[in-house]
């Protein structure tokens, strides 16, 4: 074969492959949309999870690379556990097709226009969605927004039984004027109305957005900017948020918060990617006033916060709504006054975020209660439903309490294993009854050192293992009381009202099990007396089952005879004198050794050093 030959079917071929070329996008420039509709309705039916029907599919350019189609009566069904009906139709959705994409075997469209939309949303109280196919789930990633640039008689309605909120909104979008959305609903049962103004949807340019849920109870307004028409990955705002209730503001951001009185706040918030910024938070909850920031990141599924809040003032009353401090008093008439707080620790529910949150209040005010708290400072940490409050600091107006909390919900737990290991230092007895009178005077330390299960505070300590100790020293009281101490009637009851005798040291040590403390010394030396106890104090009801019986350190005039028995609570104590100790008998006996000078033995001092280090030993 010559070189001129093989240079003709060189030639002849390429000229083959050219005529093949021209010929396959003539095809693609003309051919017939409506081979299409089978296999988009396939297409849309298995990314939706049911089946997609579309009535017509035609083009209105009859060559075109870039053609534009018209797809008619586009219907999805309505999943059946969401009700009857459709979950959306469209009457006419009008594309243009970027028909070389079907050579790559994908389809590649811009929205021009829809006109008759209807979509109707339902998530069920469980959280499944009629817009996911089960097991799907939400991925997080980039997102190139739409550029949908003509809508004509859209409404869109969207039931949410998990957030407790419902809306019906119409949506309309013009090439002059952008989105404009607006409608009504409610959440948690407060009306609302819904205001949404978007820029021209142009995706060469950033998308000013402004958006408003405005009512008596609930007014959030959001106001700023998207990287592009619809682009929630990559947008910039500013957000204020005013409500009766925080949770009510939760209810909409969906960021698992709790209830508290009226809230209003302010922050700038960014959303780039997978990381959402939240900064110069400040605001009020109640009379309280608050700053912060926080930073949450989407990472495999969970996230991770990292964040400050500061509180200049906290009123903790206003950290509960109205309904929950009608629970907390209709369950304190039921159970009258506790001195462990019914404080919710179960975190079953935070199941997907981790973290780091540091809190810092510089000053406790109000409560319905006197309270010897001052301030409160904490790191709390989070890591798989394992959360771990340290350092842990509260102060009071005398001395602090320090130390750490570890709430571990692992491994699909129901309710948590609660670590509690509290020092209380250099406080003294008056503080720690809240301020009160000061007639009892000493230093007072103490130490907790607990674990048991529960999803309150109290149910934890109600069956929890440990110990409790607490060691009062260096103090002073009235006579009159020390002598009671000591079981002297005649010096507390007769005698005169003036003096003071000094408290040597007051030391009780709960050895903890199953939530049953016993006390292993209960034990009050004064200068003049000693009084000792056994028995138990039993928690949650903090019921007390103790008996007392002291001694004198010097002769006692009249000395009342036996033991006494404590009942009742810790905050609601009873003191039982046993009957024969109240017996015609007994009182003779009492007066006749009175008379004799045989008051009794006396009580040494105890070695309240040796026993304090043992009550408050690591």
């Amino acid at each position: 074969m010559t070189r001129g030959s093989v240079k003709r079917i060189a030639f002849k071929i390429s000229l083959a492959a050219l005529a093949a070329l021209i010929a396959l996008l003539v095809l693609v420039a003309s051919f017939p949309v409506s081979w299409l509709k089978n296999p988009v309705e396939h297409l849309l039916s298995d990314k939706i999870g049911r089946p997609v029907t579309i009535a017509s599919m035609d083009r209105e350019n009859y060559f075109s690379l870039n053609p534009v189609m018209r797809m008619a009566d586009i219907r999805v069904p309505q999943a059946q556990w969401a009700g009857s009906g459709d979950m959306a139709t469209i009457g006419l959705l009008r594309l243009r097709l970027h028909a070389l994409s079907l050579l790559t075997g994908k389809i590649d469209a811009d929205i021009l226009s829809a006109r008759g939309v209807r979509m109707n949303l339902v998530r069920r109280e469980d959280g499944r969605k009629n817009w996911e196919q089960p097991g799907s789930g939400a991925k997080a990633g980039n997102s190139t927004g739409m550029t949908v640039s003509n809508v004509e008689d859209g409404l869109i309605t969207y039931r949410d039984g998990l957030q407790k909120r419902s809306f019906s909104i119409s949506v309309q979008v013009t090439p002059e004027k952008g989105l404009a959305a607006k409608g009504t609903g409610q959440v948690d049962g407060a009306p609302v109305r819904v205001a949404i103004q978007g820029g021209v949807m142009d995706t060469a340019q950033p998308w000013p957005f402004d958006a408003r849920i405005e009512g008596t109870a609930l007014a959030i307004h959001a106001s700023g900017k998207m990287a592009g028409p619809l682009r929630f990955d990559d947008m910039d705002f500013r957000m204020t948020a005013r409500a009766d209730d925080l949770k009510r503001i939760d209810r909409i951001i969906e960021a698992g918060l709790f209830g508290t009185q009226a809230v209003d706040l302010a922050a700038d918030v960014t959303h780039r990617n997978k990381t959402w910024s939240v900064r110069s938070l400040r605001g009020t909850i109640g009379t309280s006033t608050l700053t912060g920031s926080v930073t949450a990141l989407k990472q495999d599924e969970r996230t991770k916060l990292d964040g400050r809040l500061r509180f200049a003032r906290l009123d903790f009353d206003d950290l509960a709504s109205n309904e929950g401090h009608a629970r907390a008093l209709k369950l304190e008439q039921a159970q009258g006054l506790r001195l462990v707080p019914n404080t919710r620790v179960n975190i079953r529910k935070i199941d997907k975020t981790d973290g780091r949150i540091a809190v810092n209040i510089d000053r406790v005010v109000g409560g319905r209660r006197p309270s010897s708290i001052t301030d409160l400072s904490a790191v709390l940490t989070l890591d798989n439903r394992l959360l771990t409050v340290e350092p842990l600091r509260i102060g009071m107006k005398t001395g602090e309490i320090t130390g750490k909390a570890i709430v571990d919900q692992r491994d699909g737990r129901p309710v948590p294993r609660v670590t509690l290991s509290l020092d209380l230092k250099h406080s003294d007895i008056s503080a720690l009854a809240g301020g009160g009178s000061a007639e009892v005077t000493g230093r007072i330390d103490g130490r907790v050192r607990l674990e048991g299960s529960g999803s309150t505070i109290r149910e934890v300590v109600g069956n929890a293992d440990g110990s409790i100790g607490l060691a009062a020293k260096s103090g002073s009281l009235p006579s009159k009381i020390a002598a009671l101490i000591g079981f002297d009637i005649g010096k507390g009851i007769l005698g005169g009202d003036a003096g003071r005798s000094s408290l040597r040291c007051s030391i009780l040590k709960l050895d903890m099990r199953g939530g049953r403390g016993t006390a292993n010394p209960l034990l009050i030396d004064t200068s003049v007396s000693q009084s000792r106890g056994t028995g138990t104090v039993t928690f949650p009801d903090e019921r007390l089952a103790l008996t007392l019986e002291g001694t004198p350190k010097t002769d006692a005039g009249l000395r009342f005879p036996g033991p006494i028995n404590v009942s009742g609570t810790i905050r609601d104590p009873e003191i039982i004198v046993p009957k024969q100790s109240k017996s015609v008998g007994a009182i003779v006996k009492m007066i006749g050794r009175a008379i004799s000078g045989k008051s009794g033995p006396i009580a040494p001092d105890a070695d309240c050093s040796s026993l304090i280090r043992a009550a408050l030993a690591k």
